[in-house]
């Protein structure tokens, strides 16, 4: 009897051990999606010639310059909604109207593919933790869209497709969510967003609701997005963005009473030959060992994911900096690539990181932003050890391809860079997140780093 009920217990715990790595979990079921690097091996957004790196640093500035700016302005300015513009957008051919700076849409983006409509039909599209709003180009594109992979969708071949009108509460969430006043199509009432980019960059059309698919099996009723009738700029060929920034407008706000208010997500490098992912949902926090820092509410501008930088080691040193100078705002950002510090602290790791690499190579010269370069490849380079801490304990120990970056053929850099201005703030961006599962825990504040994330 012993025995038997021994037997019964090992199975009880090896169930409960399965239910709780299970990829669906009740009403707080984690949805895992295929995440891809546009330029990546694997990619089917791709350019058969890639943008020349200078290209993607400058635009990686834009963004930086449009994130020091919606930071300052939330320090002073009080949010309200302005909605006596009229538009009629189905009668132009053109269209100027004030908008605010956003965020560049970035350079280093990555992609998974949803599903919209009903019935579903999937797109590719840029994932985005500094935009609120989610957006995809729609027929009858009245004034332009951009070439995308896929086929343009059309809303009127789904059966749970409808636009709002300006009379709604969500129409009224535009101004927090893209910065920019919501407007009022003249002919028929329909609720006009705007959604500006730091780099040009813009999305216009209608605020809609659909059905949004996850899988086959997993959906969003009335999932709140723009249809877009004007979309110029800088989006490769990809279908829209996901926003993923806290904001109630957002893909994962709207998730989360399914879900819980939870991701996590693996970017994979552009040489990887498999794909990373973003996993949506409370559970996905749970299969991993992530250590955790507080998310932090700075200035404000409470969309954007703040955390706290505490100190960062080279070669198993500290950087010889005071406490003091890390205590900038500093975001965690999916669509910047190059991680900027505070000006202080980057005079710190540039010293001490040429004078261990001046050892073995050649210095460089600089490339744009990048002033730390020497002549090299990645693959063939003995790099220091680097570790970026964060308040709590959780941590970044970067390999060298978190490190360095091949900007030409001879020439690596140094993937960090100062950051500048009056108001300065540091960035944590995605070159040194590859390969990291990153958890965005918003229900507790709490952002969580994990080791060897990606397929």
């Amino acid at each position: 009897v012993k025995m038997g009920s021994l037997l019964f217990l090992i199975c009880c715990l090896l169930l409960a051990r399965a239910a709780s790595l299970a990829e669906f979990k009740g009403d707080e079921a984690a949805i895992s999606l295929d995440l891809y690097h546009v330029d990546g091996s694997n990619s089917s957004l791709g350019n058969k010639s890639p943008e020349p790196f200078a290209h993607v640093l400058a635009r990686d500035e834009n963004r930086i310059k449009a994130l020091r700016h919606r930071i300052t302005i939330a320090k002073t300015h009080k949010p309200g909604v302005v909605l006596n513009q009229s538009i009629d957008i189905l009668g132009l051919e053109s269209v100027s109207i004030p908008v605010n700076s956003g965020f560049s849409v970035g350079s280093g983006n990555y992609y998974v593919k949803i599903g919209l409509g009903v019935p579903a039909k999937y797109y590719a599209m840029l994932l985005d933790t500094g935009s609120s709003l989610s957006w995809l180009q729609c027929q009858p594109c009245a004034i332009y869209c951009h070439p995308q992979v896929d086929p343009l969708y059309n809303p009127s071949t789904s059966r749970k497709y409808k636009s709002l009108l300006c009379s709604t509460s969500q129409c009224s969430s535009l101004k927090e969510a893209t910065l920019n006043d919501p407007l009022c199509e003249t002919r028929t009432s329909k609720c006009v967003y705007n959604a500006s980019y730091g780099d040009l960059s813009y999305s216009m059309g209608y605020l809609s609701q659909d059905w949004l698919s996850l899988s086959p099996s997993e959906n969003l009723p009335n999932f709140l997005y723009g249809c877009g009738q004007d979309n110029e700029g800088l989006f490769g060929r990809a279908a829209g963005i996901i926003g993923l920034a806290r904001q109630r407008l957002s893909m994962i706000s709207q998730l989360s009473s399914k879900y819980g208010y939870a991701f996590s997500y693996c970017l994979p490098s552009k040489t990887s030959a498999g794909s990373g992912f973003l996993s949506l949902g409370r559970t996905s926090l749970m299969a991993s060992a992530f250590r955790f820092t507080p998310m932090i509410t700075e200035s404000g501008e409470k969309s954007l994911y703040f955390l706290r930088l505490g100190a960062i080691s080279l070669a198993g040193k500290p950087l010889a900096v005071a406490a003091t100078q890390y205590t900038v705002p500093t975001i965690i950002d999916s669509g910047t690539v190059i991680s900027r510090l505070p000006s202080s602290v980057y005079a710190a790791l540039k010293q001490a990181f040429t004078k261990i690499m001046s050892r073995k190579y050649a210095k460089a010269p600089s490339f744009s932003i990048l002033d730390a370069c020497f002549k090299g490849s990645l693959k063939t380079m003995s790099v220091p050890q680097m570790r970026l801490v964060f308040q709590g304990g959780a941590d970044l120990a970067l390999a060298p391809a978190n490190i360095l970056i091949d900007v030409e053929k001879g020439t690596t850099c140094l993937a960090f860079a100062s950051s500048s201005g009056d108001n300065e703030i540091a960035i944590i961006g995605n070159h040194q997140q590859k390969t990291f599962k990153v958890a965005y825990d918003v229900d507790n504040s709490r952002i969580g780093f994990a080791a060897g994330g990606c397929h």
